[in-house]
Order: structure tokens, then C-alpha cells, then sequence
């Protein structure tokens, strides 16, 4: 999975492997992308685009040593800052020797953001118990759809067009430069035996789209969306719907939603399945001098350029849209 990560990342952007070895075998790894941008910044990322990624190793000592090389690297390329995206809290994030580690009189600073969660849900055996046990009113809103006609597809690369479509026109809405085809077709190649892609139409157009990637127990969803001003049909409840079918029927355990902030629109969508919340934990690690404040990243500088964003025409945003994308490690 890691690997299949990494060289998916690798056609946008360039990727920083960093191991510690025993003689006998690998203690541990940490992935990395290294973004460096006029405007966006020079950073060590561990995984853009991704809810996860940072520190692997065995035990406390090669997490140390890895956390402090990445800190070296850092500072050898002009890093401003360090984003390590965990799943579980990185106690070395804690116990890190902020004096051993200033670098020309400047002070090292450590920030962890554990505001965004993701969302899982325990899956039964089939799709047949997962439909027994929705409430009333979510069976509710499942029919709305169906009876509106919509139907769902669920396949391979072959789907990727369409798919696309609906993620552009909704990442243009969103006002979000959108991340290429090919990085689309990449994630498809490097997990080709675990992903699909599942897409909902109306009269042979799509509204609705995700591609789902499986590993081990879990069925992912990094990337869905759903045409506005289609809402009112719902074509997302039957999305997700067959998601979870097909989560259910391929024999995993656990659905990942993706990430949300506690009490969002999103958040209560995923929560509504029956969904339920995990603690993300993002260490930030500035190298110049400043405190760092991941609350605030981004959001005042890029304000406008969204509102601007969301008036483009699709074509625009499909032409230049990647180019910018690859650049934001979100």
C-alpha cells in the first residue's frame, strides 16, 4: 500500500523515500514529497492528497531517528515546514529535542492539529445485513433516487471519463483546482487489483461518481462527487449506497468515508450511515523560526482566488486546474 502510494504521488510531484536500516532488515520508513513553490512554499509532505501517511517503524528508537533526519533534510533544502499526516498521535512528535535541532539560532517549533477526523463504519458480511440495518429514514432517503430512475455502474478504468467529468465540474463548483487524469489513471494502474470506480446516471448521464481503493480490511474513498444541480435526485445516496454494497460484497470490514471536521455538512452525512468518528493527528514542524498555525494555512491568501476559481468556465479549469493542483498538498 505504501509503495502503491508513493509511486502514485510520484507523477505530480517529486518523492523523498527515507528508510533506517538494521542489518538484518528495515526498521522503519517514512514517505515524503518535497513541494516547493513561489507561491504555495517549500515543504516536506508525508502523504499529500491523502488523509494518512508519516512515521512507520518498528519501535520508539527508529521513529526518532527517522523524525530527526527528516528534520536534517529539512533544513538542507530550505524547508520552511514538516507535515506529517498520522492516523495515530507520533509520540516523538512529543518528546522531540527542540534545542538539539536549532539550526542557525533559529528555535524549531512542533504543532499538532487533531481537529479533522475520519469516519468508519463496521461493516457486516453482506449487503444484504448492511441493508437490514438502516434506519427507516435512511431507507427513505435510498428510495428517493431509485425511484427518480437514477441507476449506478460499478467498474474499472473504463469508467474514468465519466467519473472525471462529474469531479471536475464539482471541484470548479467547490472552488478547487482539480487533480489530473493522470493521476486518476495512476491510482488505477498501481491498484489495479483493488480498485474500482462506481458512477451514478440519470439517462445516461453521470451525476455522481467515487473511485473506492481497498487494502487489507478497508475500502477507502479518496475521491467522490456529485453534480449540484442534480442534488435534489440524490444521486449521492445511491452512490454511496453501492459503495457500501460493494465494500460488504468484496469482504472488507470497514469503510473509510474520508476526512471531515466534527459537525460539518459532510460530517453529518457519513455520520447518518452509522459512520462513526477517529481522531486524525497532523504534526506540523516549522524550521524557520515561526510558530506554526495549521488553522490558518492558506485559508486568508486563497479566499479570493476560490470565489474567482468557482466563475471559470470547465475547459479552463480543466486546462490549468492540474498544474496548480499538484502544488497543494491537501
Amino acid at each position: 500500500m505504501l509503495m502503491a502510494c508513493n509511486e502514485t504521488v510520484d507523477g505530480t510531484s517529486g518523492r523523498v523515500p527515507i528508510g533506517r536500516y538494521s542489518a538484518e532488515s528495515v526498521q522503519g520508513v517514512l514517505p515524503l514529497v518535497h513541494f516547493k513553490n513561489a507561491i504555495f512554499g517549500n515543504s516536506l509532505v508525508s502523504m499529500p492528497f491523502l488523509d494518512g501517511g508519516g512515521i512507520l517503524a518498528s519501535d520508539k528508537v527508529a521513529a526518532d531517528i527517522l523524525l530527526s533526519e527528516v528534520i536534517q533534510l529539512g533544513y538542507k533544502i530550505g524547508a520552511s515546514r514538516i507535515e506529517l499526516r498520522h492516523e495515530h498521535p507520533l509520540s516523538s512528535c512529543d518528546d522531540i529535542d527542540v534545542s538539539r535541532h536549532e539550526h542557525a539560532g533559529m528555535p524549531l517549533y512542533v504543532a499538532t492539529k487533531s481537529d479533522k477526523v475520519r469516519m468508519l463504519l463496521k461493516l457486516p458480511g453482506s449487503s444484504q445485513l448492511l441493508a437490514k440495518s438502516f434506519k427507516s429514514k435512511l431507507k427513505n432517503q435510498i428510495n428517493k433516487p431509485l425511484k427518480e430512475g437514477l441507476t449506478a455502474k460499478t467498474g474499472g478504468a473504463e469508467l474514468l471519463d465519466d467519473f472525471y467529468s462529474v469531479f471536475l465540474a464539482n471541484m470548479r463548483d467547490l472552488g478547487s483546482p482539480v487533480h489530473s487524469l493522470k493521476l486518476m489513471r495512476h491510482a488505477m494502474s498501481e491498484f489495479s487489483e483493488n480498485s474500482s470506480i462506481i458512477v451514478v446516471y440519470k439517462s445516461g448521464e453521470p451525476l455522481a461518481a467515487a473511485l473506492v481503493i481497498g487494502f487489507q480490511k478497508v475500502l477507502r474513498n479518496p475521491w467522490a462527487s456529485s453534480l449540484r444541480k442534480y442534488a435534489p435526485l440524490s444521486p449521492n445516496m445511491l452512490l454511496y449506497l453501492r459503495m457500501l454494497e460493494y465494500a460488504c460484497d468484496h469482504g472488507y470490514q470497514v469503510f473509510d468515508f474520508g476526512r471531515s471536521s466534527v459537525g460539518e455538512g459532510t460530517y453529518k452525512f457519513k455520520e447518518q450511515w452509522g459512520a462513526e468518528p477517529e481522531a486524525l493527528h497532523w504534526h506540523y514542524i516549522a524550521l524557520d523560526g515561526r510558530q506554526p498555525d495549521p488553522d490558518s494555512v492558506g485559508k486568508e491568501k486563497f479566499a479570493t482566488a476560490v470565489r474567482y476559481w468557482k466563475k471559470l468556465p470547465l475547459l479552463v479549469t480543466k486546462l490549468i486546474g492540474p498544474s496548480i493542483r499538484k502544488h497543494i498538498s491537501l
